[in-house]
């Protein structure tokens, strides 16, 4: 199982001001968690270095669902992601009727073994 670098401070994320995606990239980049990925020919790619990975190259420390206050089809979510090289960073992936099915199904090709515990930050308590 894989080890995670940092641990993300979760209380953190919980709180009523962290509804907004642009909330939760924000603290997270001040986490370290800089790097910008993007779906690009199957593959997660970060946008400065070009890397391109596969679902088993990618580890989901935390992830957020948001669902949009006026429209309930805005729906996203902010994924959390350390890479096979240690690079840190975050994507944000639209899912409901407007989804990219194949870059939904290329976070469900991650093997759940590359979840951290209690990725799901909606599940906390």
């Amino acid at each position: 199982m894989r080890k995670f670098d940092k641990q993300i401070n979760r209380k953190d994320m919980k709180r009523e001001d962290s509804k907004h995606e642009t909330d939760n990239i924000k603290r997270y980049q001040e986490e370290g968690y800089t790097a910008n990925y993007i779906f690009e020919n199957d593959r997660l790619v970060d946008s400065e270095t070009k890397e391109a990975y596969n679902p088993e190259d990618v580890f989901i420390v935390a992830h957020h669902r948001y669902e949009g206050m006026s429209d309930p089809d805005d729906m996203s979510i902010l994924y959390v992601i350390e890479t096979k090289d240690k690079r840190k960073g975050t994507h944000l992936l639209g899912y409901g009727p407007t989804a990219d099915l194949e870059e939904a199904e290329f976070f469900k090709d991650i093997p759940k073994t590359n979840y951290a515990k209690n990725a799901d930050i909606n599940e906390l308590t």
